[in-house]
């Protein structure tokens, strides 16, 4: 068994180019296909569909590769134990976030380790709920930031903040004027549906009021969905956190039926030592944020 083979093939399944697995550990090219050569000799089967221009993972690998990075989960988690041990806080961490995380929570939370842990070294990649569900179930994360409803088998989550679901409209639009918005005044504008990072949320209030929007855009920024909202284009539903404060012309109205998004933050089991200091420092930052 070979760890070195088992982080090049990890590598090349991430960015799916032998150059680019070579410029970022640091290898000649032909080591990298030496590598891949050699564990399919020893494995006796394909990793890789090889186009002119592309590679792409055979079904057989996509399997391999779920157990090939628990070996090396576990083999990075054994290094950074004996550094724990001998006093040292060293390691990675491979955190899944979505937008408003990275935009709101993650530089204050990074400049915390870093200000903390110097040698814990974070790798952050951006997704939506979907994306990042998928990702820590492959093994290619080492925690990441979530809706609460999602289950994952093996992992610790732990409930981080309610944030608030509102109801954004135009200062032109008559709903401006309201208090609050009822899911009647819902069904009786353009909606402006959002569907990068919050449509579970928003589908979940219209499925459980039997709502049925009129819905005249999807958008998958949500930038472009407040850009349509300020022109007077529809009216939408987001997130607080998402909100952006600076825009006069949007009012961002509370509904009538409390709803909320919760986020949560999944931690594989068991947690390496320095996912662990991560997972601390987030919860420690939040706490403190919002109480």
């Amino acid at each position: 068994m070979s760890l070195v083979k088992y982080e090049i093939f990890n590598k090349v399944a991430e960015l799916n180019s032998f150059t680019k697995t070579a410029e970022a550990l640091g290898v000649t090219q032909s080591a990298v296909s030496h590598a891949i050569t050699s564990l399919e000799k020893e494995f006796s089967l394909p990793l890789f569909i090889r186009n002119h221009s592309t590679i792409t993972l055979t079904k057989n690998a996509e399997g391999l590769l779920i157990v090939i990075r628990k070996i090396l989960y576990y083999n990075n988690m054994l290094r950074q134990e004996v550094d724990a041990i001998n006093g040292l806080n060293k390691g990675t961490v491979r955190v899944g976030v979505f937008t408003s995380i990275s935009t709101n929570w993650i530089p204050s939370i990074v400049k915390e380790m870093e200000d903390y842990y110097p040698n814990i070294e974070i790798e952050l990649l951006e997704g939506n709920y979907t994306e990042i569900k998928q990702w820590l179930q492959s093994g290619k994360l080492d925690c990441g930031f979530i809706n609460n409803e999602t289950y994952l088998e093996s992992f610790e989550i732990a409930q981080l903040k309610r944030d608030r679901l509102l109801c954004v409209v135009s200062d032109q639009s008559p709903l401006s004027k309201e208090r609050k918005i009822s899911i009647q005044q819902i069904e009786s504008v353009p909606f402006i549906m959002p569907i990068y990072q919050c449509y579970h949320d928003i589908q979940k209030i219209f499925e459980e009021n039997k709502v049925t929007p009129n819905i005249r855009f999807e958008n998958m920024n949500e930038n472009s969905v407040f850009s349509m909202v300020e022109n007077n284009l529809g009216i939408s539903i987001m997130p607080e956190m998402i909100i952006p404060k600076s825009i006069d012309s949007i009012k961002a109205i509370p509904l009538e039926i409390d709803s909320y998004r919760t986020i949560g933050l999944a931690v594989r089991k068991p947690p390496s030592p320095a996912t662990k200091k991560f997972s601390e420092v987030t919860r420690r930052w939040v706490l403190s944020k919002y109480t």
